[in-house]
């Protein structure tokens, strides 16, 4: 799943060297306009020195959390000239944390998603590299038993190709996180996980970059699924997502091959249902084989047999009103390397249309407005005060408050298929 404010974070903020050494950023005033007054010179340096005494006390504590990783690692494992490699200059990044907090008003509308993830430029691009690469891509599609088109679309969806991996140093990213502590245990471990990386000379602390969440290379691993999964492909004795197409490739490949992809079949494809098709069976938990959908009447968009699934189910990303796609196990597998329904669809579509296949061809309901986290809440809150369970509150739709929904829209006569708009909200207040 990825846009570039995923990974563009300035490359600044507060620098511990060598654990010893703390200095404050000092703020500087703006330059007042005609009308505006400006303030008393001891109010200004009042203001700067209270500041600085924050800065310096954050600092300060930063200090102090990475000494104390410092010791835990250094327990796990970690050498010596790893934590000085890795901790001399590390720096506290204000930034990764105001995008961790960061929770977006509006939900993005998946066919928004789509029409980025699957421009004309990206669907282009993407089957040049594949002509271009096939000598290096082909063997390890072979070997690992995912198609070429599903490597090099999770590869131009990650880092459009390779053309940004982010900028951000990853021990960076990871020591902030940590030390904020909404995720502390989550980040120590992806951190430790970047020291043995360090540790093992498959990149240096300069190279080791990415996005603001840890995640790194050209295919966005975290540091715990690159020393489950990273190969080194090309021989070199270094598992370098960074800068080895062989090695991008393998280790996508291997992380896909080891999630439970299976080899020969697709990760599904756009149907058309069937008058009077209960719409609360478009369930991710609702799985049976195509031979079953097919009997209820599901068909293809171009008449051909569907194809052989043990384990399907039915997707409405947009509701009753938008397409409807009928996904596998290798769907699923997708969603372990990114769990996003929105990514996992991009993936498999863009990947369809790297191969010469069709886009998808029934319409997205665009004049659906989307609601907000604010509304999604009101939702759920309506909801319960109505005697339709949807879980707490949260303004986040999950199963809870999918079932809550189906149930109201059933008493309504309406399709039930657990799709939140704002003309429900509106019914249910």
């Amino acid at each position: 799943m990825q846009t570039p404010s995923r990974f563009s974070v300035p490359a600044r903020g507060w620098l511990v060297p060598s654990l010893l050494a703390i200095f404050a950023v000092a703020g500087c005033a703006s330059v007042p306009s005609v009308e505006t007054k400006t303030p008393a010179a001891s109010t200004v340096e009042a203001n700067a020195t209270r500041a600085g005494s924050i800065d310096v006390e954050h600092s300060q504590k930063f200090a102090r959390w990475v000494a104390e990783f410092s010791t835990s690692a250094r327990a796990a494992g970690i050498d010596e000239a790893t934590l000085q490699i890795a901790f001399d200059n590390v720096r506290f990044v204000p930034r990764i944390i105001e995008l961790d907090r960061a929770q977006p008003e509006f939900t993005r509308a998946v066919w928004d998603y789509l029409d980025n993830a699957l421009s004309t430029q990206r669907i282009a691009r993407g089957q040049d590299k594949l002509l271009q690469l096939r000598p290096v891509v082909e063997p390890i599609a072979a070997r690992y038993g995912v198609p070429a088109e599903v490597l090099v679309a999770i590869w131009g969806m990650e880092s459009n190709y390779g053309n940004f991996v982010g900028d951000i140093p990853t021990i960076d990213a990871l020591a902030t996180l940590g030390f904020e502590g909404r995720r502390e245990a989550w980040a120590r471990g992806q951190l430790l996980a970047a020291l043995r990386i360090l540790q093992n000379r498959d990149i240096d602390r300069a190279q080791m970059i990415g996005s603001w969440a840890g995640a790194m290379g050209q295919t966005q691993f975290l540091p715990s699924n690159f020393l489950a999964y990273a190969v080194d492909a090309d021989g070199d004795g270094r598992r370098d997502i960074w800068n080895s197409l062989a090695d991008v490739m393998a280790s996508t490949a291997n992380f896909l091959a080891s999630s439970g992809w299976q080899v020969g079949q697709p990760w599904g494809l756009e149907v058309r249902l069937p008058p009077g098709f209960d719409y609360a069976r478009a369930d991710a938990d609702v799985r049976q084989s195509t031979t079953q959908w097919t009997d209820e009447g599901v068909q293809s968009m171009d008449g051909a047999p569907l194809p052989a699934l043990a384990d399907s189910s039915i997707l409405l990303p947009a509701g009753a009103r938008g397409p409807a796609y009928l996904v596998g196990p290798n769907f699923r597998t997708i969603l372990r390397y990114n769990n996003s329904t929105s990514y996992a669809l991009a993936v498999g579509l863009l990947a369809q249309q790297l191969a010469g296949g069709p886009s998808t061809q029934a319409p997205w309901p665009r004049d659906l407005q989307l609601l907000s986290r604010s509304q999604l809440l009101a939702l759920q809150t309506a909801l319960n005060v109505h005697g339709f369970d949807s879980g707490t509150p949260d303004g986040t739709m999950g199963p809870a408050t999918q079932r809550g929904l189906r149930r109201y829209q059933r008493s309504l006569g309406l399709p039930a298929d657990g799709y939140p708009t704002l003309d429900l909200l509106q019914r249910l207040q």
